[in-house]
């Protein structure tokens, strides 16, 4: 299959044009057909590390995993077929040492991983399932946030054409204010900025002051059921001018032209949590699904073990300034 050919989907990021964009030469899929019609998919990322082969997700691209077109046989008749189709695509996985996947919230049913020795845990994102009354959306907002968009409103002016440039350099601000490197290489970002605009499935937002100063950044992509908030960022010395919020408010009312619902990408890191939260979302689960043998399991310890030695001199720097 071409990275160019629109395939049966569930959400744009298991497209074939998004994971060429992202993971070039990287991603594989298994493709169930009957009688020239594709009836599931499972996409995949294979990375390759000391000898420790992992089915996963690229980055910038929130959930991955299966998809199974709908059934229109009764309950338990359909829920058979998809038991059996999901067994098939286990079935048909290529070898690994380490398979970590976040499902697609629409994908609620995971016993044949379960049967087969896989593990699940939950994590939550943060959606707006329709955006036709954007009225009522705006009076589910926290008085807070009406509040801080309100109050940048006066003090910034969004913006859509500074490009990709602009918005990776307040992107990795962000990050670096963490002490953290961009996790994703520029050269991602470009290729599938790329694909997306080629698509018309993607849109930057810039608060920009009088000044000429940019307060804070967004970056939105879309098909027609969800658009999503991909990523953001922000200048550390004007985070208080409330352009992050405002920028949020203006995605939404741009998305609700392009798609139905709008998805914050939850984190699960309480900040980020309160802020999605406060838009008046509704908190909703989706499944991350691993398995590792015991190769696998080492590597993981291993990787741990030096993750945290390379975070130990930020955490001790933490701790000698908590305002940091």
């Amino acid at each position: 299959m071409t990275p160019d050919e629109v395939d049966a989907s569930h959400c744009l990021f298991d497209q074939p044009w998004w994971l060429e964009a992202i993971a070039p030469g990287e991603w594989g899929e298994i493709v169930l057909e009957d009688n020239g019609t594709v009836q599931a998919r499972l996409p995949y990322v294979v990375k390759q590390r000391l000898g420790v082969v992992a089915l996963t997700q690229p980055s910038l691209t929130p959930t991955l995993g299966p998809w199974i077109a709908n059934s229109s046989a009764a309950y338990a008749t359909a829920l058979a077929r998809e038991h059996k189709t999901m067994s098939e695509l286990i079935d048909t996985l290529p070898r690994f040492d380490v398979f970590r996947q976040a499902f697609h919230p629409s994908v609620t049913n995971w016993l044949p991983f379960h049967w087969r020795g896989f593990e699940a845990s939950v994590l939550y994102t943060y959606r707006l399932e329709d955006l036709t009354d954007l009225d009522r959306i705006w009076s589910g907002f926290r008085q807070n946030v009406r509040r801080e968009i309100r109050k940048a409103a006066r003090v910034v002016t969004v913006r859509s054409d500074l490009g990709l440039r602009a918005f990776l350099e307040l992107n990795e601000k962000t990050f670096h204010r963490q002490n953290l490197a961009l996790p994703y290489p520029r050269e991602s970002v470009e290729r599938l900025d790329a694909a997306c605009a080629v698509r018309d499935a993607r849109r930057m937002f810039f608060a920009v002051d009088e000044r000429d100063r940019v307060h804070a950044a967004l970056y939105v992509v879309w098909d027609a059921e969800s658009a999503y908030y991909l990523m953001s960022g922000a200048d550390p010395t004007l985070r208080t001018s409330g352009a992050g919020s405002l920028l949020a408010w203006e995605a939404i009312r741009f998305c609700a032209g392009v798609s139905r619902s709008f998805d914050f990408e939850g984190s699960m890191i309480p900040s980020l949590e309160r802020f999605f939260r406060a838009f008046g979302a509704r908190q909703t689960p989706y499944l991350f699904v691993t398995k590792r043998n015991l190769k696998g399991r080492a590597a993981d310890t291993a990787h741990k073990a030096l993750t945290a030695a390379r975070s130990a001199p930020y955490r001790r720097r933490l701790r000698r300034r908590p305002d940091a």
